[in-house]
This record gives structure tokens, C-alpha cells and sequence, in this order.
């Protein structure tokens, strides 16, 4: 699914977060965002779903196209985008309700209305993740009782049990042990088959690792968008040099 934003701007009330941001993002790769805090990588991902819309004060100026549409047009629908659009946050925000509700409820409010329908997509999603061996003994237990990774894969399970093309990743693994960080930056590998991920990550290492595109952001603007091997062994832009080494943020 194409992906690209034209001369983005936005603004909290007078500040802007975003300069004239213009990228074209690959399907079916990961790309990571990175950059130092308040550069405005969440806000530039939060663009792609318009999850901004909540935040009081925000005005977006600019394209920003998903095959080719621009989601910010009057008739785009939001519920309909967010379906296509999925999106995971820093902390695992599993619903207050069973493993295996945590999935159902958001099937059937976007329209599955056979309930085996529901229960099929849903373990068919915990297999996707490799969370079904562990927890298909348990599924009517709270989904709060899982580990922080465990609740952050059922998180990543309700994602895609929606079909989405793609999946918005802010700092996933940054509330998780280095074990359980490991276990889904090796999901999101595998994800990339099937769905375009862009991920944000204040860890450059874990950037490296995963992510086969990387942008730079700093201050709100974009300065450099490269494969990833090329930006961290010979970045073009001398700020982007100082960021992955150290000397800065």
C-alpha cells in the first residue's frame, strides 16, 4: 500500500511540529523513525491515521496519500482509515475484558457478526503473533493478567485481526524487559510479508536491526530518508552523523 505525504505541516495552535514534510514510504518493509525527543516522529505517525484529530489545537496542512487518496479529504471516513490503518502504542493498552474478547469486541465493531467468524479470525491472530500456544488453555482469562510483551503481542494480534495494510508502531517495545523486546522486534520482522510497518524508536540499535528504510527527523523537519544500511554507515547529511553517533540527542 503506497504511502507518501506532500508538504505536511502541522501545528499545535501556533508551534509547528511538522515542516514540510514530503517522504514516500515502501510497502511490505519496515521503516523506523528516529530522531531525538519532541522532533516529532509520533506526530508525523500519527498523521497517517489521523489520530491527531483528538488532540485540541492541531491543524494539518498538506497531502498526505494512501494509495493515492488523501485521508485528510472531506469524505474519508475514520473508522473505515483506523481499520486499514492500524496502530500500536508505547505501553500495551489491551482492553479491560478477556484475552480472546480483546479481539472479538473489536471484530464485531467493525461488522464480523458470525461470532465463530470472530473466534476464528481472532486465534488464527494469536498463532500470527505466537501467543496461542501460550494462552489458548486461558482465553477467558483478563487480558491484564498477561506479562507486559504478552499484552503487548495480544495488542499487536487485535491489530491485525482487523486486516490492516498497514501497522503504525510508536516505540512498541520501550515498556518491555530486553527478553520480551526481543520476541516482538521478531514479529515484526515476520510482518513485514504481509503489512507495510512504520515504526517509531528512540533506540538506534533496535532501528538498525529491524527496519530496512529509516528517516531522520529533527526540530520537525525531515533531513534524511535512506535504506537503513546506508544511513547509519554513510549518512549524507552531517546532523544525521552527529545524531547516530552520539554527539547529540
Amino acid at each position: 500500500m503506497g504511502i507518501a505525504t506532500k508538504d505536511l505541516w502541522v501545528y499545535y495552535d501556533d508551534f509547528a511540529a511538522l515542516k514540510s514534510i514530503s517522504i514516500s514510504i515502501d510497502s511490505k518493509a519496515i521503516t523506523a523513525l528516529i530522531g531525538p525527543s519532541g522532533c516529532g516522529k509520533s506526530t508525523f505517525l500519527r498523521t497517517l491515521n489521523r489520530m491527531n484529530d483528538s488532540i485540541d489545537g492541531v491543524t494539518v496542512q498538506g497531502d498526505v496519500l494512501i494509495n493515492g487518496s488523501n485521508i485528510y479529504g472531506e469524505e474519508i471516513n475514520t473508522i473505515a482509515l483506523r481499520k486499514t490503518v492500524g496502530m500500536v502504542f508505547q505501553r500495551p493498552n489491551p482492553f479491560p475484558m478477556s484475552i480472546i474478547d480483546n479481539i472479538t469486541w473489536a471484530l464485531k465493531f467493525h461488522g464480523v457478526k458470525r461470532r465463530r467468524d470472530r473466534e476464528e479470525i481472532a486465534a488464527e491472530s494469536l498463532k500470527r503473533v505466537g501467543l496461542w500456544d501460550e494462552v489458548s488453555h486461558r482465553l477467558k482469562d483478563p487480558a491484564f493478567a498477561l506479562s507486559g510483551g504478552q499484552q503487548q503481542r495480544l495488542c499487536i494480534a487485535r491489530a491485525i485481526a482487523l486486516q490492516p495494510e498497514i501497522i503504525l508502531m510508536d516505540e512498541p517495545t520501550s515498556a518491555l524487559d530486553p527478553v520480551a523486546a526481543r520476541v516482538v522486534e521478531e514479529l515484526l520482522i515476520s510482518l513485514k510479508e504481509d503489512y507495510t510497518v512504520i515504526l517509531v524508536s528512540h533506540n538506534m540499535e533496535q532501528a538498525a536491526r529491524v527496519s530496512d528504510y529509516t528517516a531522520f527527523f529533527l526540530m520537525g523537519e525531515l533531513i534524511e530518508h535512506s535504506p537503513t544500511d546506508q544511513l547509519f554507515a554513510n549518512p549524507k547529511d552531517n546532523r544525521t552523523e552527529d545524531y547516530i553517533t552520539g554527539r547529540f540527542g
